[in-house]
């Protein structure tokens, strides 16, 4: 059985962060996102695995190899041109036609147990199968409508916002905040297995989205699409604050509150707290940062105030910036 690790995108909402780097690149935990996702397919037994690349491929390449470290067995395809998260799949068909095959996002963190999903998708036959959550906080991922038979139905909207900043925030996660009215919509992981049949519905040598091209054309043939839902823990991280959310989630279960990389250094009476630091970075003395995430090599001056914001070098941008604002040496981009 083969997995299928969707790693091709731009990371548009995570920039700055990815500017230099595919969003799977970034350090969780002073370690690659994607690494995570390879571990957690090689758990399940699945080691043979398929990777697409376009945005800065080498920030991939450069840190999986040939995925034996990790007990795997990687292919790479690169993309010229972003193919879509079935167009993907479209361009590496005759790999996938073997057996059933599970498709991940390269930006999560999860402990959903796959051979649950599995198990759910061989035993009601189905072509794809689809792992659910519940969106209790209304966060912007389009709602998925499912039948008592557990059978998707369509692929709706998004969600009304209920949450607001007044709202009950889980301890050390900044923005985070609880729902209670109403009952919760149902979002897609981006976790999934799918069928080789799946392969006769995305078009060829053409971009295609799987809940946009694809998957409503077989639920309307009258396949049988299966959602998986899961209560486990998944974290996604396609924006900053996510990206920080989900960090101090894991640091706080040991008791701090702050991400080091390599080399970073905190200055005589600086305050950092909540806090992502990749490598390499200095807080002079008398700074102050909370709620942050400071990329690698930067430098806070003295006195200064960093607080639920991005910052990077501004050096390191190269592309137009189109939100942030420069002081001195960084760009700083509130979350």
């Amino acid at each position: 059985m083969k997995g299928f690790i969707l790693a091709a995108g731009f990371g548009t909402r995570l920039w700055p962060l990815t500017e230099h780097r595919t969003k799977a690149a970034i350090p969780f935990l002073n370690r690659p996102l994607i690494s995570y996702s390879v571990e957690y397919l090689v758990s399940h037994g699945i080691c043979d695995i398929l990777i697409n690349l376009h945005h800065q491929p080498d920030s991939i390449r450069s840190v999986l190899g040939d995925g034996s470290a990790l007990g795997a067995r990687i292919t790479y395809s690169l993309e010229d041109e972003i193919l879509g998260t079935s167009g993907a799949l479209d361009r590496m068909r005759d790999q996938l036609l073997d057996d059933d095959f599970v498709v991940i996002n390269g930006k999560i963190i999860t402990d959903i147990d796959l051979a649950k999903v599995l198990e759910s998708h061989r035993s009601q036959g189905a072509i794809e199968t689809l792992v659910l959550k519940e969106n209790r906080n209304r966060e912007h991922f389009s709602m998925v409508e499912v039948s008592p038979q557990s059978r998707i139905t369509r692929f709706a909207g998004f969600p009304d916002t209920i949450a607001s900043e007044a709202g009950v925030r889980a301890a050390g996660a900044p923005g985070s905040f609880v729902v209670t009215n109403g009952p919760a919509p149902l979002m897609f992981t981006g976790i999934q297995v799918l069928s080789p049949r799946i392969l006769d519905y995305i078009p060829s040598n053409c971009f295609s989205h799987s809940t946009v091209h694809v998957y409503p054309q077989a639920i309307a043939a009258g396949e049988t699409v299966i959602g998986h839902v899961s209560s486990a823990n998944w974290y996604e991280m396609s924006t900053p604050r996510r990206y920080l959310e989900a960090n101090l989630r894991f640091k706080l279960k040991e008791g701090r509150s702050v991400i080091e990389g390599q080399g970073c250094s905190i200055g005589d009476g600086a305050s950092v707290e909540n806090t992502v630091m990749w490598d390499r970075v200095i807080v002079e003395r008398g700074a102050s940062v909370t709620n942050a995430v400071i990329a690698d090599g930067v430098r806070i001056p003295a006195g200064a105030v960093i607080d639920h914001a991005v910052v990077v070098c501004r050096d390191n941008i190269s592309s137009p910036i189109e939100r942030g604002e420069i002081t001195g040496e960084n760009l700083i981009v509130p979350l």
